[in-house]
């Protein structure tokens, strides 16, 4: 049985709806965080899937690629929201204004 890569976008379509569900809804700054890296997550599926039906490697790379921008961009967003805690200020990223000075 042959897995066409209609099925590999579709779930991909779902984890990015359900990512951006969460950037839009939520405010906490982890929720955040968890919700970019799941729309980033959907991508690196898609890409591995086109890459994988064109018999490509170039996806598959591109994916490794943006797998290390999405573990930097966890470090200083934990890096941030850790500060902000040591602080004690409110964790809501509309009223986190609190490192401006």
């Amino acid at each position: 049985m042959h897995i066409g890569v209609e099925y590999f976008v579709s779930v991909s379509a779902i984890v990015f709806g359900i990512g951006m569900f969460g950037v839009f809804t939520r405010r906490s700054p982890l929720i955040l965080l968890l919700s970019v890296e799941l729309m980033l997550n959907s991508c690196n599926l898609t890409l591995i899937a086109f890459s994988r039906y064109w018999g490509e490697q170039s996806g598959q790379v591109f994916a490794l690629i943006v797998m290390g921008i999405a573990a930097s961009e966890v470090v200083v967003g934990l890096g941030l929201v850790v500060a902000v805690a040591r602080r004690k200020a409110e964790l809501d990223v509309d009223r986190l204004t609190a490192l401006r000075h």
